[in-house]
């Protein structure tokens, strides 16, 4: 996996997106059927290969604390919870912009780096108070949409929903896929709505959620990432959160070795998002070496790699402090919000 300095953190400041972060735009193609009819995948040896990728390699030392800092400038951090409030978000806003305590940052000789979250990721009724707590910040809002996390109501308010979105300040939108065209193989239903949300998206960043543990087998995951990216969706993301599983390494494996498939035929890059039970810091560095092996460096960036979650970042705070400290402080020391 090779090692990585702390000065190789890419911190995430200034403008909308910073230059080395902005996210890549994937204009899509035609619907290609044969291509998707040609789709096998060997679920023995996807879960082979899966299971050496915590074991295989390891960073230790500064070399961990270095990659945890990447991490943390992955996460789009994220509530999506029925108790939700302006209060509550303006509070995960500002973990946003100050992720890891200045203390920990100072010891780690990286307090002169702004490191800063990829995204705040909210439902649309928390937009106005996260776009105004994150005001000047440079990091980007993005709310869940098109009927999340079913994917079920009428296609036309789904639209609606995304534009509203968009209208209210969204930068990215991460949509969720109606799982019923991949389960009966209505593909081109499936490419028609993705492709009416990224026009719906307008200069917005558009994430299709395709439910990996409603869909049944890998050839699925692999097929509706396939149309999604065909239709134009900038990142395929895992999960809702919602699902009984939810973000795996198998099917994750799977997803970004279609995104390399996809960028070999088409030349696009599409980023991958992984999100749902991922909340520790062991488990968020299996995800960047699962990036840089099988899509390279480009893709343990915020542009084309994010980690949806909340808990996840009081681990890292927490393992950060350890490697700092020598000692395991409590969870509460490092609250989300």
């Amino acid at each position: 996996m090779g090692r990585m300095s702390s000065h190789n953190v890419t911190p995430l400041a200034g403008a909308t997106y910073p230059a080395d972060t902005q996210p890549t735009r994937n204009s899509g193609t035609a619907l290609e059927l044969d291509w998707l009819r040609g789709v096998r995948v060997n679920r023995s040896a996807v879960e082979r290969r899966a299971a050496t990728i915590p074991t295989r390699r390891t960073v230790k030392k500064n070399w961990q604390a270095a990659w945890l800092l990447k991490a943390v400038t992955t996460i789009d951090l994220t509530t999506l919870a029925g108790d939700d409030t302006p209060a509550k978000v303006a509070r995960l806003c500002a973990k946003a912009r100050q992720p890891v305590r200045a203390d920990i940052l100072q010891a780690l000789g990286m307090a002169e780096q702004p490191i800063q979250v990829g995204a705040v990721c909210v439902y649309h009724a928390m937009l106005e108070p996260a776009l105004r707590a994150l005001e000047g910040s440079g990091i980007p809002v993005a709310a869940v949409s098109a009927g999340f996390p079913a994917g079920l109501s009428p296609l036309e308010l789904r639209i609606r929903e995304v534009e509203a979105s968009v209208a209210a300040g969204a930068a990215e939108i991460d949509i969720v896929i109606n799982r019923s065209h991949v389960l009966t193989g209505n593909w081109q239903a499936l490419y028609d709505e993705v492709r009416a949300f990224r026009a719906a998206c307008g200069d917005a960043h558009l994430k299709s959620i395709i439910a990996t543990g409603d869909l049944s087998i890998l050839r699925n995951v692999a097929r509706a990432s396939l149309v999604c990216m065909m239709a134009g969706s900038d990142f395929i993301k895992t999960s809702t959160g919602k699902e009984a599983v939810n973000a795996t390494l198998p099917v994750s494996l799977v997803m970004v070795r279609t995104i390399r498939d996809y960028m070999a035929q088409t030349g696009h890059r599409v980023g991958f998002k992984a999100a749902g039970g991922i909340s520790t810091a062991k488990a968020a560095v299996s995800y960047l070496a699962l990036m840089k092996e099988e899509l390279g460096r480009p893709w343990m960036d915020p542009a084309l790699f994010r980690i949806g979650a909340s808990s996840l970042l009081s681990d890292i705070e927490r393992q950060l402090e350890h490697h700092v400290t020598g000692r395991y402080s409590a969870f509460n020391r490092h609250p989300t919000a």
